[in-house]
């Protein structure tokens, strides 16, 4: 029963994932959909967080964004007729937001907290 408490986000984003399953899609979009549930995960976890704390942390926005477009990036690179200038931009978007998710963890409220009381 402990576990079921401590990873409720998990099992819920599994089951979603074991549904999606059981329609049998071919294997490379099983490879899109294993990709998916990393971001159903993601936001079953940012979604649980903001009920249980009343507030909604930025790096788990930006995790489930980048995750995202990591996902588009690997679709898009599989296809036979490939889009480079797609793929570059969506890289340079990850770049962008992994540098926000970057500053977002250095500068968050708690990180000044800490130095306040130090």
């Amino acid at each position: 029963m402990n576990f079921i408490k401590k990873n409720y986000e998990l099992l819920i984003a599994t089951l979603l994932f074991a549904l999606i399953i059981a329609t049998h899609y071919p294997f490379h979009k099983a490879i899109v959909l294993m990709l998916e549930f990393i971001v159903v995960i993601e936001v079953v976890k940012m979604i649980s967080e903001f009920i249980e704390k009343k507030r909604l942390r930025l790096r788990y926005v930006l995790d489930v964004f980048i995750i995202f477009l990591i996902r588009d990036v690997v679709i898009l690179a599989s296809l036979p007729e490939k889009s480079y200038e797609n793929i570059l931009f969506l890289l340079l978007v990850i770049f962008v937001f992994f540098i926000f998710r970057v500053l977002s963890v250095q500068y968050s409220p708690s990180t000044f907290k800490k130095k306040l009381r130090q």
